[in-house]
């Protein structure tokens, strides 16, 4: 089974909370919950979530804020559920970057088109155009499948962890290019963890011991000493 997108809800409303949790659960995500802006910016940083949840009236500052300090590095998607409806309220709210607003009251079934869509729309920008049209990174016999979140060698899945799969697919963006150890973490951990590279070189280590025949030969990931890494490049598109 591929690893589950995980959504973090940032809403103070315990019924509210609760609500989505449920459906989001129910349907196979990952769920993580935040009641206040601070504790959303700090778990967007550690817990890397695929995509955010946000409602604007936190108890601690107005949720525009915290997708104006997200938006400084990260484009996780950001989905504003808010009772605001005023058309400026949806404006500001796309104008600092987020994806898409969800006026409460909100069915089961809008929720899940609209998360479906941002997920959609983060994998394609993510995605060389190849990889966009056909949710796959192909290089002899390594897949990585973006729609299933696996990764294959020779058809055989290999079953990384949700930070590993991360990493490797970032790799497979930017294919054939050197990523410095540094633009790595920032992705994967956010700007905080920048400078400490040990929990990137375990990552590594296990990616490679996961889809390497023989890691000290690797095929398919590549260490530029002092620098980063580097995934080989792709076969371009699979039909």
């Amino acid at each position: 089974m591929g690893v589950k997108y995980t959504i973090l809800i940032v809403e103070d409303e315990h019924n509210i909370a609760s609500f989505m949790t449920a459906i989001l659960t129910a349907n196979e995500y990952a769920v993580l919950r935040a009641h206040d802006g601070a504790t959303a910016l700090m778990m967007i940083s550690s817990h890397c979530p695929d995509a955010v949840l946000l409602d604007l009236g936190l108890p601690d500052c107005d949720g525009l804020s915290v997708i104006r300090s997200v938006r400084a590095w990260s484009q996780v998607p950001i989905l504003v559920v808010s009772a605001r409806t005023h058309e400026r309220d949806k404006v500001a709210a796309l104008d600092l970057g987020a994806d898409d607003y969800i006026t409460k009251p909100f069915g089961t079934s809008e929720l899940l088109a609209r998360v479906r869509t941002a997920l959609r729309h983060a994998r394609n920008r993510e995605a060389s155009e190849a990889v966009a049209q056909t949710g796959r990174f192909v290089a002899g016999d390594l897949t990585v499948d973006y729609d299933k979140r696996q990764v294959f060698i020779g058809g055989e899945a290999r079953h990384l962890t949700q930070n590993e799969f991360k990493i490797i697919a970032l790799l497979a963006k930017y294919a054939g290019r050197v990523l410095t150890y540094d633009f790595i973490i920032r992705n994967i951990w956010g700007p905080g963890s920048s400078g400490d590279n040990q929990i990137l070189r375990v990552n590594m280590a296990n990616i490679r011991r996961k889809v390497e025949d023989n890691p000290a030969e690797p095929r398919y990931l590549f260490t530029e000493i002092g620098v980063g890494y580097r995934i080989v490049d792709g076969d371009g598109a699979e039909l």
